[in-house]
């Protein structure tokens, strides 16, 4: 009589998850740590934002294109960090609800 049969279709039902590799730990981190570090080295003033693009990269910009690139990065960057925060508590409440 085998017993492989029986032991498969235990594993098949088993919903827990392996433990995280490193490069999605490390993925995760990053995801936290770019919008975060961007925001925190966003320049308030749009005219500051296209001296530091005319600097890096000797192209210039003109006052409204520097007013919509730093709206632009702000708005992407807020909405990464609450996608990442609601990504984080619905795991959470996953993970909660399942030890029930």
């Amino acid at each position: 009589m085998k017993t492989d049969c029986c032991q498969n279709a235990t594993r098949s039902q088993d919903h827990t998850h392996p433990p995280a590799s490193r490069w999605r730990r490390v993925r995760e981190i990053a995801g936290w740590i770019v919008p975060g570090a961007m925001l925190a080295l966003l320049p308030k003033c749009p005219v500051c934002l296209a001296a530091y693009v005319a600097l890096a990269t000797g192209i210039g910009l003109s006052l409204p294109t520097a007013r919509f690139l730093r709206a632009t990065i702000l708005i992407l960057c807020v909405s990464a960090l609450l996608l990442l925060v609601g990504c984080r508590t619905r795991r959470f409440f996953h993970q909660r609800s399942g030890k029930r």
